[in-house]
């Protein structure tokens, strides 16, 4: 492993090596949110514990090194400022310079941040139109699957509307998961007018419901592998659609999961759910004592 020129002189050597202990490879939500945030927990494991090794100390130097350790995992500049100012005044009250304790610390910092961000709006019982959002390639048409087989677990019955008529095979792709999980898919032909398929959906849904109010949510689907442009594209979407909340898609496939903690803190949005696979089942709701647990603990 080649030095990091970047840390300080006197705490440069291997961290050990962070694994999931054989009991978080069960399929339980620990599990699943642990193995999602598997990447961004050992990139930032490793080098707290470079930085905070026992008997150093915690000077200006390792308070820096961990500032660009959060900001590295797309936490934020300002967001990860706060945090490592936080967990100073903690370290420095306790006279700890262990590493472990640091990473208690710093899970208890960003557990009580991300639970000051906004909850998500209660939804009731009854029929729920949910609109699903965001730009090509962010994963909308599996994470779609995935809130359908949610829906299905929790024996409720799903109709999807393939409101994306734009985008090659987009169509043909809702459909094949509709036929997986054995859901209706209303659909036209590419090209058609998106608002059309979107009424005629609702149309046929009410005839087969008696309840005569609809709750209504909008959930934007991001990719957490795009890190900083997600936050971008976030805001743009925050501007001229009512945001219910967010799902985060193939934190997976990132060493940037911190990027949740900026969306709540930045952007005040609520975070829903995480994709942390590719099957239907992998989907997690975002719980922020778990999340920071699994993200630093």
């Amino acid at each position: 492993m080649a030095e990091d020129t970047n840390k300080p002189n006197d705490i440069l050597e291997l961290a050990p090596e962070t694994r999931l202990p054989e009991d978080e490879e069960k399929t339980g939500f620990f599990g699943k949110l642990k193995r999602g945030l598997f990447m961004t927990h050992t990139e930032i494991i490793e080098k707290v514990s470079d930085a905070m090794k026992d008997k150093v100390t915690l000077d200006d130097r390792t308070i820096e090194y961990l500032e660009e350790t959060l900001i590295g995992a797309d936490m934020g500049v300002e967001t990860s400022l706060e945090l490592v100012e936080r967990v100073k005044k903690n370290a420095l009250r306790e006279q700890t310079t262990s590493a472990a304790r640091l990473r208690k610390l710093l899970s208890d910092e960003v557990a009580d941040l991300l639970s000051e961000m906004p909850r998500p709006r209660p939804l009731g019982r009854g029929p729920t139109l949910t609109l699903v959002v965001g730009v090509n390639g962010v994963g909308k048409t599996t994470s779609i699957a995935k809130l359908a087989k949610r829906h299905l677990q929790q024996r409720e019955k799903v109709m999807l509307a393939a409101g994306d008529t734009f985008r090659a095979a987009a169509i043909e792709q809702l459909a094949l998961w509709g036929e997986r999980l054995g859901v209706e898919v209303v659909r036209q032909g590419q090209g058609a007018d998106p608002g059309a398929v979107v009424y005629d959906a609702i149309h046929a849904a009410k005839a087969r419901s008696e309840a005569p109010d609809w709750q209504k949510r909008t959930i934007l689907v991001l990719d957490a592998t795009t890190g900083q442009n997600a936050l971008a594209q976030a805001r743009t979407f925050k501007q001229v659609v009512p945001i219910d909340g967010v799902l985060l898609a193939k934190i997976d496939g990132t060493a940037k999961g911190g990027m949740v903690v900026a969306i709540a803190r930045e952007l005040k949005l609520p975070v829903l759910y995480l994709g942390v696979g590719e099957k239907p089942e992998d989907l997690v709701d975002f719980r922020p004592r778990e999340f920071a647990a699994a993200l630093v603990g």
